[in-house]
């Protein structure tokens, strides 16, 4: 892929950033961008470039999840703590036996969830707790966009576990190891990501499997479109985008494929108002991608260091990314 016109490029429309430390994740409170570095710290930068920062942890920061109100972050430090947007961090909970907290999720209405170990626990906006075990380590988090119900990915499967109910989470199986749940806008299915080249999903109401394959290497990044119709994938030389606007989701379809390039695509995200997804690359590059006709806009060109976090502010029109060498910045698209 060639360096394109400046028509078509957003080169030029980038703040850059300078993090100092890799960067791990990237959210929005608010017109802030705030970057969680992978130790101790979160960095706020506003429009106008102005930076601060906050220390969230007392070491490595593990995993990070926002409801757009506050960043719920999980450290090896054994704790879980809740930033807002005035750089306030407080601590909600803390591991009893100082175990890292893997994963977390934020949900509605303020709820948080968290895993350490085979233990996952979830949090209210009332701050009472509930635990439950799964067969092994937790490899990831998901709320259900309405209701309390979280779908935790692990060993063989996923459980769909409704904290405030007697009955055992509900096991939906398929062999191997599974990682980063995410449910569709719709609640209607659950896809994760797994330790071979794919994704697997269920339809929630009958555990239908839909297989999901066709990768170059393992994929780590999902996002929804804004309608819920795609699924957004890295994981190839291209983005790879599954059909979700049936009851059948991705069944018997074929995936769209979009951008392709020589690099692979490992982290992506989708624009909150328009059909749009940021694709970030391993060689550092950024691109904008219409999924209505494919069209493509440079946001970024090759740099030292493969992107590792892309973020969307909530109105549409700011892009934040960053990298594994701590290079960011933020692309206006207005």
């Amino acid at each position: 892929m060639t360096d394109t016109p400046s028509e078509t490029s957003l080169v030029t429309r980038t703040r850059p950033v300078e993090a100092g430390g890799a960067i791990v994740a990237a959210h929005f409170l608010g017109r802030d961008a705030v970057f969680v570095l992978g130790e101790e710290s979160l960095l706020f930068v506003a429009p106008d470039g102005a930076q601060h920062r906050t220390a969230a942890h007392d070491g490595g920061i593990l995993s990070s999840a926002s409801d757009g109100k506050v960043i719920v972050t999980g450290g090896d430090d054994g704790k879980i703590v809740a930033t807002n947007d005035k750089g306030i961090s407080q601590t909600l909970a803390a591991d009893e036996k100082g175990r890292w907290i893997d994963h977390v999720a934020a949900g509605p209405d303020g709820a948080v969830a968290w895993s350490a170990g085979k233990m996952v626990f979830a949090r209210t906006s009332k701050g009472g707790v509930k635990s439950a075990g799964v067969p092994s380590s937790a490899g990831g988090l998901a709320f259900a966009p309405k209701g309390l119900r979280i779908a935790i990915a692990h060993y063989n499967g996923v459980s769909l576990w409704f904290p405030n109910a007697v009955a055992k989470p509900e096991f939906l199986e398929w062999k191997g190891v599974h990682y980063s749940p995410s449910i569709s806008p719709d609640g209607k299915f659950v896809v994760t990501c797994m330790q071979e080249a794919m994704l697997h999903g269920w339809r929630i109401a009958d555990a239908k499997h839909m297989r999901m394959s066709g990768y170059s290497a393992r994929v780590r990044s999902l996002a929804w479109t804004r309608d819920g119709a795609f699924l957004a994938t890295g994981g190839s030389e291209q983005v790879i985008l599954w059909p979700f606007s049936g009851k059948d989701g991705p069944m018997g379809k074929q995936p769209r494929l979009l951008a392709p390039y020589s690099s692979r695509c490992v982290v992506v995200a989708c624009h909150p108002k328009q059909d749009v997804v940021a694709a970030g690359f391993s060689d550092g590059m950024v691109l904008l991608v219409r999924t209505t006709d494919a069209a493509e806009i440079l946001a970024r060109r090759p740099g030292d260091a493969p992107v590792t976090a892309l973020a969307f502010s909530a109105d549409g029109n700011t892009l934040a990314f960053g990298c594994d060498d701590g290079a960011a910045g933020l692309i206006d698209l207005t």
